[in-house]
């Protein structure tokens, strides 16, 4: 049995973004609570070479649109990356949702076979098919940014757990 390449990729990414938007939600709250700066979260790092949460939430929906995109065949959204609150982050879940939500399935057709040229970080190109794009490189890196912003939330007292993480599904 094989499953649609959009089965695969854009339910994942909306469930996921949609826990990671209610996590910023809930320490945004826990900020105002205990009168924390919001830096302070939106800053916060687990090791001093490892991006903040801001960042992170970025780059989790920078994998979120580019991994769908790609995989639809259509031009991908270009975001500044300047998103330094709260509800600016926020603002780019909901960006992030739209462009994903609003593919369409048809457009993933013959996606695991079409390949996907990469220029991750580097001026060298890395080619590959697009399900192991997706299944290799899309969707663990896309877990492991969500997951540093979980942990880092859960490592700075935001009271979440693995519901929270989890989202709707």
């Amino acid at each position: 049995m094989t499953i649609p390449m959009h089965a695969a990729s854009v339910p994942v990414f909306q469930q996921l973004l949609g826990s990671l938007d209610q996590l910023l939600a809930k320490a945004e709250a826990h900020a105002g609570e205990r009168k924390i700066q919001p830096d302070a979260l939106l800053q916060a790092r687990l090791f001093p070479d490892m991006f903040p949460l801001s960042k992170q939430v970025q780059i989790a929906c920078d994998f979120a649109r580019g991994v769908s995109g790609r995989l639809a065949g259509v031009e991908l959204p270009v975001f500044d990356g300047e998103q330094a609150s709260f509800a600016e982050l926020r603002g780019l879940i909901a960006s992030t949702l739209e462009f994903i939500g609003g593919l369409d399935a048809a457009g993933f057709e013959g996606a695991g076979s079409r390949e996907i040229v990469l220029r991750p970080g580097t001026p060298k190109e890395r080619r590959m098919g697009g399900q192991a794009y997706l299944l290799h490189y899309g969707l663990p890196q896309f877990f492991f940014h969500v997951t540093t912003a979980y942990d880092l939330l859960r490592h700075n007292g935001v009271e979440v757990g693995k519901r929270d993480y989890m989202g709707a599904y």
